[in-house]
């Protein structure tokens, strides 16, 4: 029975042989799932950020109606985690948070009929899904988000060259010493993250709920990431979907800002390559 707010939260049985242990996957949704009205399924960024920062979102089912479903991805927030796998890429790969979504469609029996929204990491993990070409998916969102991370390396070396010198020179002292882990290197980066990530200043309660999941757990972030959202060292460092957009069918909507860290230079591929863009 759904709850007289029309909000429920629950886990669905994520199997992965290779976790060594029983998985599941958090997940809200906003409305109820047998309204008939196809569901927004929305991606995190990170990889590991959780769901917090998209609460917001909530204004959607409740405003106007639209069925809003937030999850945790396996690593992160109030799903699974598995701090042992830390530094393992050959477990935290694209395709697993690709199986963990395929799954949780099919266990809210949404799998026939969805729309997904993902920003930063979720686009491009959206925008991987939308590649796979699944029958169900009728429209993509992708907003901030990379095609390729030597675009993504690029605009942060760009955004970086216009710091004021003494906070680009914290974080190259850092980064060439190792010592990225540092409250002075911190400090610095979330100089950047004003700037290019969230400029509400003060940041919104649930964006710094968010960026605290990974403080309390890096696990998937770091492995994949790296230690900020400019020195990406992780596993995702050569990722690319660029000479694989053109598989993207459904109708794409492209999203950007003004003062954003996803450049033009990085969503263009996007604009370019996906037919109903």
């Amino acid at each position: 029975m759904m709850p007289s707010n029309g909000i429920t939260t629950s886990e669905a049985e994520f199997r992965v042989s290779a976790a060594g242990k029983p998985c599941k996957t958090w997940y809200k949704v906003f409305g109820n799932l047998r309204s008939g009205v196809r569901p927004l399924v929305r991606l995190h960024g990170g990889p590991g950020v959780g769901h917090n920062y998209l609460l917001s979102l909530e204004d959607l089912a409740l405003k106007h109606g639209i069925l809003v479903i937030l999850y945790d991805q396996i690593g992160c927030g109030n799903s699974t985690h598995l701090e042992d796998k830390k530094g393992d890429a050959s477990f935290w790969t694209v395709d697993l948070f690709l199986d963990e979504l395929e799954n949780l469609l099919e266990r809210l029996g949404i799998q026939a009929n969805y729309d997904l929204f993902g920003n930063s990491w979720g686009g491009m993990l959206g925008a991987e899904h939308g590649a796979r070409r699944p029958k169900g998916l009728h429209r993509l969102i992708v907003a901030d988000s990379p095609a390729s991370m030597d675009l993504w390396a690029e605009a942060a070396n760009k955004l970086r060259a216009q710091l004021p010198e003494n906070v680009e020179a914290v974080l190259r002292k850092h980064e060439d010493e190792g010592t990225t882990e540092s409250l002075e290197y911190e400090k610095a980066v979330m100089y950047f993250y004003k700037l290019h990530v969230c400029r509400v200043d003060p940041m919104p309660q649930d964006v710094v709920d968010s960026f605290d999941l990974i403080k309390k757990d890096g696990t998937v972030y770091h492995t994949m990431n790296g230690p900020s959202e400019f020195y990406v060292i992780g596993s995702l460092k050569t990722w690319t979907i660029i000479e694989r957009l053109h598989k993207i069918s459904v109708p794409t909507l492209l999203l950007n800002g003004r003062y954003d860290e996803a450049m033009d230079l990085v969503v263009e591929p996007y604009f370019e390559k996906v037919n109903k863009v």
